[in-house]
């Protein structure tokens, strides 16, 4: 798929609200959300519901427009680039944000910290380790026992993209179990799931809302997540906590800015945010995805970004990873 691909869907019009002054309180009669992920993709139709739910709070008209390419990363260099008025936002997840900064340092044509506001974070996801079923492994100790006594054969594993959270999450666990994990980067998660289906691989390390349907297909299973606590989409998963392993990833979904954009907008446009993921009908609409809908403000979003930052560097650091691995 090329870069630059554009994708535009105007998800909500309406009409223009009474009065000048009404229209004064708004940065834009438009606004833009972008996405640097395909149609289809969990960001997007996070997006897709978010910015629905939306557009009947600011009462303007909310488009998405998907900007795919570099694993987000094009999204996230339009968003830095757009005019700080508060009609363009960027969604985008964890790794653009706290991962990238490391994984892909010197190379990164934005800032994550300088180049954006934080908006409201929007939900949280979970990641897992799931194997074939052609894998003799019903549990995690059983998959690590597999490794341990034949690495060529079961310790390949694969994630969507190089130097993605789910790839430092396999790196962390690898580490911790003391076991030879070998990762195999895919171009995107739907050819990492095919070969997950297919047995052209072992393990996968990826989010688990992108593996139900291989789950559901009865193709893979998966071992153990890595939040804080269980996952109800698959909620006879132990998470990796409850299996003696002091690991914990919380990948996230959220809104920037940016840099630059006055602070009343990026309030007005953090509340209209936040009132979509608390309104019931959207709730049960993010939960059925497999999502945790959080809706934090800017401060507390501001925080757990640093945070995660922090977290995941010496990780990426002690892996080695280099870009183009």
């Amino acid at each position: 798929m090329a870069l630059h691909r554009r994708t535009v869907s105007l998800v909500l019009f309406t009409a223009p609200l009474a009065g000048a002054s009404a229209w004064a309180q708004q940065p834009a009669n438009t606004l833009r959300i972008v996405v640097g992920y395909p149609a289809g993709a969990t960001s997007d139709a996070l997006t897709r519901v978010v910015a629905e739910q939306m557009a009947k709070t600011l009462q303007q008209p909310v488009i998405v427009e998907n900007k795919v390419g570099a694993g987000g990363r094009i999204g996230n260099e339009l968003v830095k680039a757009a005019p700080p008025d508060g009609s363009t936002l960027l969604m985008t997840p964890v790794a653009t944000m706290s991962i990238f900064p490391h994984s892909y340092a010197g190379e990164l044509r934005y800032d994550a910290f300088k180049d954006f506001a934080p908006v409201a974070h929007l939900s949280n996801f979970q990641l897992g380790l799931a194997v074939n079923t052609q894998v003799p492994a019903k549990t995690l100790a059983e998959y690590v026992a597999l490794v341990k006594a034949d690495a060529t054969k079961y310790g390949f594993y694969a994630s969507a993209a190089a130097g993605s959270l789910p790839h430092f999450f396999g790196v962390m666990f690898a580490r911790s179990a003391g076991i030879n994990l070998t990762h195999v980067p895919y171009k995107g998660t739907a050819p990492a799931m095919q070969a997950l289906a297919s047995g052209e691989i072992a393990a996968a390390s990826t989010v688990v809302a992108d593996i139900k349907g291989v789950v559901d297909a009865g193709k893979a299973r998966v071992l153990a997540v890595a939040g804080e606590k269980r996952d109800p989409s698959v909620p006879d998963v132990p998470t990796f906590r409850e299996l003696g392993y002091d690991l914990v990833a919380q990948p996230w979904y959220a809104l920037f800015a940016p840099a630059g954009t006055p602070p009343a907008v990026i309030e007005r446009l953090s509340k209209a945010a936040i009132a979509a993921v608390q309104d019931p009908a959207t709730h049960k609409r993010l939960i059925d995805m497999h999502l945790e809908p959080t809706g934090y403000p800017p401060e507390r979003l501001g925080k757990i970004m640093r945070d995660d930052y922090e977290r995941w560097g010496p990780v990426i650091r002690a892996s080695g990873f280099k870009p183009g691995q």
